[in-house]
């Protein structure tokens, strides 16, 4: 039922899209960042089952919607354009393929897995404390309280033992 929903999700976004470059016109809203937040990982990332990944590949304006966001603000990612390779001698790293040709490698790649862990976990958070999910009260003197929730002093703890 889940992969259906999301299917039918993702012919739905197809078809609201149609043949424009964002889902309001020329230029991209904040709807255009969200639905690319969604569908960026799942065209992109290697998944164990790829039924979903498959549905988006073959919706050919969601697969052009998410490249051409890609190389306009990410070029470095998914773009055509790459950043050109440090020269030799500078300390740039690179790796030696098996052929002995050198391959290139993205050298801040463990940063930005770790900002990205970062990101994550701060929308996650920012998601739980705005939806209620999770409150910080805080403790101290003259607050009024919601009924069932006063706090129990250390003599009334005892008392009631």
């Amino acid at each position: 039922q889940l992969y259906r929903d999301a299917r039918e999700c993702l012919t739905l976004l197809s078809q609201r899209l149609g043949s424009q470059k964002f889902f309001f016109g020329d230029s991209p809203a904040s709807l255009d960042a969200f639905v690319f937040s969604r569908l960026a990982p799942l065209l992109k990332a290697k998944l164990p089952n790829g039924k979903l990944q498959q549905h988006l590949k073959s919706l050919q304006n969601l697969c052009n919607y998410c490249t051409s966001i890609l190389s306009l603000y990410f070029p470095w990612d998914g773009g055509e354009t790459r950043p050109q390779p440090h020269p030799v001698g500078s300390g740039a790293p690179r790796a030696a393929g098996a052929d002995g040709g050198e391959a290139e490698e993205d050298p801040h790649k463990r940063r930005n897995q770790l900002l990205s862990m970062l990101v994550g976990l701060v929308a996650m958070l920012g998601y739980a404390f705005l939806s209620g999910i999770v409150s910080i009260q805080r403790g101290g003197g003259g607050g009024v309280r919601p009924a069932g929730r006063q706090p129990i002093a250390l003599e009334e703890e005892e008392e009631e033992e």
